[in-house]
């Protein structure tokens, strides 16, 4: 059986199975390098032409063998993998395999397209693959890429070419794609919105794109400059400069059930509220574990997902922010608060010095790769952080009159995380807490140790951070 014709310029509007690719698309069609990647602006088409090209591939070479990934498969269903049924339409012969959450797709000519996260590649990535394409691959390490490319090198055997292609949205200027670029070994496509048809056509704007342009131009500062013009920019005086991604965000692990846990959070509505589950090692590091970052929802209802997540697991103590019809809120529903550490400058300075290597050469404060629970696809639309982790490169300082970076109290915007974060922080370094709320997972109101009645163990170098935190013998009875 065939498969669709891809007329690549001049179809006529309308024409079924047409695909008329600009710009960048044009040159992503025309590009037959080992690897590139399409970048550019929120809104330019990059994964739509991405998704036409995959599927006219494996059209064109009968029992071609590619993968479609993002860094998490349960982000890929409502995501890139309905740009792809855009594509392959109503009436496809291509069929998936797996229900609404299909695991690849059988194609009639003898190819497949497997569908995967790296969070759990499973069979995906297991032998040999002809293409391979990330969508969003700015989100992904050197190290993934550096796999990916490793399946893709021809012994598939099963096209003239193999390819791994990706799209992204611009990141910082030191960001790995950048640094492959300029080394010559990636091919980077750059998108304009001009590329888009339902949002600039026949040197017009659309509705649709007079519509997308105000929305990002109202971006703030460094998402409106990555969003709206494509840059490759760190927000200037970025709060958190030492957090670097490569070395912060590590593969989840089975957390041992007698570390320390604890509950943060940054109440909000129609800001995100923030709940973060953090797990504390022996030597001090703290791990965020889970986390959910969601707007429009009530406490009320954000309690019943807090209990239902921390079943089974030992609480030490839920630390939140000072909102009293909140806390009581969660009171009702069997989770005790203890009154969050608000101050600002102590507390980043507390979180930069978790950031930054201590003794042993080793932070004390990591987040899990996979940690958020649920996507607020709201925020995803508004082009604003979705967790934690995307807030650290653009949560940063007011800019004074001369242009420079204020470093006294921060922008108050894209800190959700990162104030429920703070208040981790500040909770841990106070010392342990004790009392009635230590135990369950409700986490009741928890009672502070006196002061000086713990110490700290310095570590290597006398690092603070060094060394697991000791009560004195018998303080508990136990």
């Amino acid at each position: 059986m065939s498969g669709p014709v891809y007329q690549m310029v001049e179809a006529p509007p309308g024409t079924p199975g047409a695909y008329e690719p600009r710009g960048a698309a044009l040159a992503l069609w025309k590009c037959k390098a080992p690897e590139l990647v399409v970048a550019g602006p929120a809104g330019t088409g990059k994964t739509y032409a991405c998704c036409q090209k995959l599927h006219a591939l494996l059209w064109k070479y009968a029992g071609a063998q590619a993968v479609l990934l993002r860094r998490e498969y349960k982000t890929l269903i409502p995501t890139v993998y309905q740009t792809l049924r855009k594509v392959l339409g109503p009436t496809s012969p291509v069929k998936p395999h797996g229900g609404e959450h299909p695991q690849w797709l059988d194609f009639p000519n003898g190819s497949r397209l497997w569908l995967a996260g790296l969070d759990d590649p499973g069979k995906a990535l297991s032998s040999d693959r002809d293409f391979v394409y990330v969508n969003q691959c700015e989100e992904i390490s050197l190290e993934d890429w550096g796999v990916l490319c490793s399946r893709a090198t021809g012994r598939a055997g099963n096209s003239p070419y193999p390819q791994v292609m990706g799209d992204c949205n611009p990141s910082v200027p030191w960001h790995w794609i950048r640094a492959r670029q300029r080394e010559g070994r990636l091919v980077v496509l750059e998108s304009r919105h001009e590329d888009n048809p339902t949002l600039f056509d026949r040197g017009e704007w659309t509705p649709l794109g007079r519509s997308t342009l105000e929305t990002l131009d109202a971006l703030p500062g460094v998402l409106r400059d990555r969003l709206r013009h494509g840059r490759w920019v760190a927000a200037e005086g970025i709060v958190y400069s030492v957090f670097d991604r490569a070395i912060h965000v590590v593969e989840p692990f089975p957390v041992p059930a007698e570390w320390r846990r604890v509950r943060s959070i940054d109440f909000g509505f129609v800001n995100p509220l923030s709940v973060q589950w953090w797990a504390v090692d022996p030597d001090g590091r703290m791990y965020l574990y889970r986390e959910l970052y969601h707007t429009g929802r009530t406490v009320e209802e954000h309690a019943a997902q807090i209990n239902a997540l921390s079943a089974g697991e030992r609480i030490e103590a839920t630390v939140a922010d000072h909102d009293a019809e909140d806390r009581a809120t969660l009171l009702r529903r069997g989770i005790g608060t203890v009154s969050a550490d608000k101050a600002i400058s102590p507390g980043i300075q507390a979180v930069e010095l978790r950031l930054r290597p201590a003794g042993d050469g080793r932070p004390r404060l990591f987040l899990f790769k996979g940690a958020l629970v649920e996507r607020d696809e709201s925020l995803v639309a508004l082009r604003k952080p979705v967790c934690t982790e995307e807030e650290f490169s653009v949560y940063s300082w007011p800019k004074g009159q001369d242009g420079r970076p204020v470093k006294e109290v921060p922008l108050d915007v894209h800190n959700h995380g990162l104030d429920a974060a703070r208040y981790a922080v500040r909770y841990l370094d106070a010392g342990p807490a004790f009392g009635p709320g230590s135990a369950g997972a409700g986490g009741g109101v928890t009672a502070r140790a006196p002061a000086g009645v713990f110490s700290r163990t310095a570590g290597p170098g006398g690092s603070p951070f060094g060394g697991p935190l000791r009560p004195p013998p018998g303080i508990f009875g136990r």
